[in-house]
Order: structure tokens, then C-alpha cells, then sequence
């Protein structure tokens, strides 16, 4: 695959959108609250989901690392990797950003936590996830495809 070609062209990275819509969701709880109006329950919900989400996003960073790949969705995938979250997920590192969001959300005890992820999960899905699927697809060919066939995109 020429190198210039040679990754999956997301038209979003990913932890940048993170950033803009934790913001954004911050921004909206300050001007709109629009609490819950469960605590302290939805404080230790949201703690617990949020220390789940970072454990899976670490434990997928480091199985990509050991398995010799980038993580980084702009550069090219060296190699697939299927132990660790990913027997689980194609998706781990963004299932992780989602469950983040929603873990942080649920402490700051707002409505916008569940809104903000409909559109998010909307981006992920056909600017970074879709155009991956493609990008693996092209490169690894069969074994990829049948990665695909035994681990779900997402849950």
C-alpha cells in the first residue's frame, strides 16, 4: 500500500472530538443544567464508569502497543490486533471515549451526558469507525475479514 495512502483517513481524531464535546457538555450543563436529580447515586455511577472506561482504554492502548501498531488513527495500522479488549470489541478505545463521556457526565449529574453521545457516537461511527472497517479491509484482506466475522464493532 502506497505510504501516503496508507492509513485509514478518519475525518476526525477521535480524542479531539472527545475533548470539544466534554466541553461542549460542560459548556450546556453551565448555561442549561438540566440535572438528573440523583445524587449521590449518579456521582458514584458516574466514577465507576468513568475508572471502567479508562481501565479499557488503557489495556486497549497497551495491547496495541505490544502487538507492534500504531494507535494513532491517522497512521498506518501495522498490524491487527485481536487479543486483550479487542476478543471483545473491535472498538475498545471508543467505546472507552463514549463510556468517559457519559461517566463524566453522570458526576456533573446532567441530561447532556446522554445527549452529547447520540451525535458523538454518530461521528465515530461513520467518520472514524466506518472508514477503518474500510482501510483493514483494503490492507489485511481476509484475516481481517474474519476478525470482523468473530468479534462485534462494538458491544
Amino acid at each position: 500500500m502506497n505510504d501516503e495512502k496508507d492509513n485509514p483517513g478518519v475525518a476526525v481524531f477521535p480524542p479531539l472530538l472527545f475533548l470539544v464535546v466534554l466541553i461542549l457538555m460542560l459548556a450546556l450543563r453551565y448555561v442549561w443544567p438540566l440535572a438528573i436529580g440523583g445524587r449521590p447515586l449518579t456521582m458514584v455511577l458516574g466514577i465507576v464508569l468513568a475508572a471502567l472506561a479508562i481501565a479499557i482504554i488503557a489495556w486497549g492502548r497497551m495491547t496495541m502497543q505490544r502487538g507492534g501498531t500504531n494507535i494513532d488513527p491517522t497512521k498506518p495500522t501495522l498490524a491487527i490486533i485481536t487479543g486483550g479488549p479487542f476478543g471483545f470489541t473491535r472498538n475498545p478505545l471508543y467505546l472507552g471515549l463514549l463510556g468517559l463521556l457519559l461517566g463524566i457526565g453522570l458526576m456533573f449529574d446532567t441530561w447532556w451526558s446522554i445527549l452529547v453521545l447520540i451525535p458523538t457516537f454518530l461521528i465515530l461511527h461513520s467518520g472514524v469507525v466506518l472508514r477503518e472497517e474500510a482501510y483493514l479491509e483494503r490492507k489485511f484482506g481476509e484475516p481481517y475479514r474474519t476478525y470482523k466475522t468473530s468479534v462485534r464493532r462494538y458491544l
